[in-house]
């Protein structure tokens, strides 16, 4: 019996998406619920599962642009799993089995025969972190000629060092010559691009620009980072601290948490705080919902689960819908300033850069001082410019200031006059 495999609906609106690489080949057995296929939407990639077991026929090409319920392959259940096949049949789940038996049997003789060489290839593997990419960049090296050793084969900074050292880190192909590639753009990069262009036409965008004290901010990390992690199991952070100060913010400034809908302007009595993460697939945005609520150990972990399911491919839909306001992070790339661009419906976005140690005056004297440069942009329709530059002077104040952000962004002073 031929099983028809078809492509699942990935969301409201979402009409077609594209296949971007299937990870088994045709005329392959495969075992139910074993990953076929890595489909890329407008919003996220996805996966396509085998409902049964059984022999598969590829009947649609990688990179190929299909709708929602097109029928991409079958499989014939009445197959028969060749011999030893299961025990390859999802090497995710083995691996995880195979793991756990070795630490459970770690003084077992080896055997006779060697075990298999098991996989454990994602979306990360062969990928450069952030630092490693920029390294990288700044060598003129090939994505693929570093070998990763890090968690599941990423490419850490450390292998790009050793390539160097080694010089096996040659240059990018074609360099020196007059060689051009073409690579088709994703799904999620064309519609990230339709995005872009749309709220550059439709919004009346402006930005408006702060410095930041990072004293305060980087002498409690260093003081506290320790006993943070003992006591809550997470890293300490700036970007707990900056969306803290955002969503108490957003409270003493309405408008910059709403959105236009039609002639209607909508108020959100909550802080869903999306954080841009930048990954091999594009720029996604997933979000911390009622973030207001939350605590800083809440903000770095609940951050640190979104962006590895974005980095691995494993963000799903819903978690990257419905933010009220946006925050992202240049400064990990070494971005001094910049404009960032509203992620529509919602209203504004703030930026954050690098921290630079810069000459400042304090209290008539010249000082040393590691400063941030902050930008929020802004829907200038619903936001007036008292507003917006109000916001920001807020978040600056509870980021020089942290106590702030338990008391609504007053000062002590303030709340004894209760102004």
């Amino acid at each position: 019996m031929a099983l028809e495999m078809t492509i699942p609906s990935p969301g409201e609106s979402i009409t077609e998406v594209e296949i971007a690489n299937w990870l088994v080949a045709d005329g392959d057995y495969v075992e139910k619920d074993q990953v076929l296929a890595e489909i890329d939407s407008d919003k996220a990639t996805l996966e396509l599962n085998a409902e049964a077991a059984g022999k598969v026929k590829i009947l649609v090409e990688a990179g190929s642009t299909v709708k929602v319920g097109d029928k991409v392959c079958t499989i014939d259940t009445s197959a028969k799993a060749p011999e030893g096949q299961k025990a390859k049949a999802e090497p995710k789940k083995e691996e995880a089995k195979q793991e756990t038996a070795a630490a459970a049997k770690t003084a077992e003789p080896a055997k006779s025969e060697a075990a298999p060489v098991q996989s454990s290839s994602n979306y990360a593997t062969g990928l450069p972190s952030v630092a490693a990419k920029k390294m990288m960049d700044e060598n003129g090296m090939s994505s693929g000629s570093v070998q990763g050793t890090g968690k599941n084969g990423r490419v850490t900074k450390g292998d790009v060092l050793s390539a160097l050292a080694n010089g096996t880190g040659a240059a990018a192909p074609g360099w020196g010559g007059r060689e051009i590639e073409r690579q088709k753009l994703s799904s999620l990069r064309r519609k990230l691009s339709q995005r872009l262009v749309a709220v550059k036409n439709e919004t009346a965008m402006l930005t408006t620009f702060n410095e930041v004290d990072m004293s305060r901010l980087m002498s409690l990390r260093k003081k506290y980072k320790d006993a943070f992690e003992k006591t809550h199991g997470v890293k300490l952070g700036f970007m707990s601290f900056f969306t803290k100060a955002v969503t108490e913010a957003l409270k003493n400034y309405p408008n910059v948490n709403a959105m236009i809908d039609g002639e209607e302007i909508v108020h959100h009595r909550y802080a869903d705080v999306g954080i841009a993460v930048s990954t091999p697939k594009g720029l996604m945005v997933p979000v911390l919902r009622n973030a207001e609520q939350m605590s800083l150990a809440d903000i770095e972990r609940n951050i640190g689960i979104l962006a590895v399911k974005a980095r691995d491919g494993k963000i799903t839909i819903d978690e990257m819908t419905g933010g009220t306001f946006t925050i992202t992070n240049g400064g990990v790339f070494g971005s001094m300033l910049s404009t960032p661009i509203i992620n529509p419906p919602q209203s504004g976005i703030l930026g954050m850069h690098n921290i630079v140690e810069r000459p400042v005056a304090v209290n008539g004297q010249v000082e040393i001082r590691p400063i941030m440069y902050v930008a929020l942009s802004y829907d200038h329709r619903i936001i007036d410019g008292k507003d917006s530059v109000g916001f920001l002077v807020n978040v600056k104040q509870m980021l020089e200031d942290p106590i702030r952000m338990l008391t609504g962004g007053k000062d002590a002073d303030e709340l004894l006059l209760n102004l």
